[in-house]
């Protein structure tokens, strides 16, 4: 923990884009600026979210450098490395170290489902390409690989992995991973409607979809969730959930999009094969949005 100081909410920021599908870093790069104002502990750059595999080599590089200038070192940028073979990701990690973000998000190798001998190759080979803090991302419902905490337990043998992220949703695997390793990893919560229950079972971060709509709500929940002060976390955790369910959908860039287009912090433009929210589901989420804004609480410091 002491480490690399990663704690609290790190929203997996949104890539923006013109309407040609053309990468727009200057909007990037004011989303960014926006969420790091508005006091967000962490970024994560490239993820799921920022739609990683959907950019060339070359724009995520961009993209990432981008992020570290927006940045002014004034929270930890964390790169998404998420690549088809193991050598396009050590490439990846090796190139992050010179661009100057803090650590790298690790994926499992893409399109392969992998073995589970062949995931823990995959991840000890990345992490030691370079010295950069690396954290572990499980989320098998979008991957299809599931790092469980025994594999785990053998990725931590690598010095440099020091962190996991999990997104599976079940948050059992906190207290089997703090079973198996003691406190060697730092836990951070994957998975948006799950996040006051990852708390209580010992997670100090959290790599937010929806905080990136809600920075101040997602600070808050976050905040009392780690103070203990769950009677006061509930409420705003009953406010929050019906949009927070959108985390652990199959289009969960979209929707997280569409949010954040909403709240006029950026655009809900995607890249095919992903195509705007329409139809019903469109009108589902702007429901949400309508009654969230409708009923959006005021909010108080934690320490008041």
């Amino acid at each position: 923990m002491a480490r690399i100081g990663w704690q609290g909410v790190f929203p997996a920021v949104t890539t923006q884009f013109r309407e040609d599908f053309s990468l727009d870093l200057a909007a990037t790069q004011k989303v960014i600026d926006g969420l790091v104002r508005d006091g967000v502990a962490g970024l994560v750059i490239c993820g799921t979210v920022g739609e990683g595999t959907s950019l060339t080599a070359e724009e995520k590089r961009s993209v990432l450098a981008a992020a570290v200038d927006a940045t002014g070192k004034r929270v930890p940028v964390i790169a998404g490395v998420a690549e088809y073979t193991t050598a396009m990701a050590c490439d990846l990690a090796r190139d992050c170290r010179r661009i100057g973000v803090d650590g790298l998000m690790v994926m499992p190798a893409m399109v392969y489902s992998a073995k589970p001998a062949e995931s823990v190759a995959h991840f000890r080979t990345v992490a030691r390409a370079s010295d950069l803090p690396v954290m572990i991302y499980n989320n098998p419902p979008i991957y299809k690989t599931d790092v469980t905490p025994e594999m785990l337990a053998e990725i931590a043998a690598c010095e440099t992995v020091v962190c996991i992220k999990e997104s599976s949703g079940a948050t059992a695997r906190f207290a089997d991973i703090r079973r198996l390793l003691g406190d060697r990893l730092v836990l951070f919560c994957g998975l948006d409607d799950v996040v006051v229950e990852s708390v209580m079972l010992g997670c100090v971060g959290w790599v937010s979809g929806l905080s990136n709509a809600f920075p101040h709500e997602g600070n808050r929940l976050f905040e009392l969730a780690m103070s203990g002060r769950f009677a006061e976390a509930r409420e705003l955790y009953d406010w929050f959930m019906p949009l927070l369910h959108l985390d652990a959908r199959a289009d969960l860039v979209q929707c997280i999009k569409l949010c954040e287009q909403i709240m006029g912090r950026g655009s809900e433009r995607t890249r095919p094969p992903r195509l705007p929210l329409a139809g019903a589901e469109r009108a589902h989420v702007e429901r949400l949005m309508a009654e969230a804004l409708k009923t959006r609480p005021t909010l108080k410091l934690a320490a008041e």
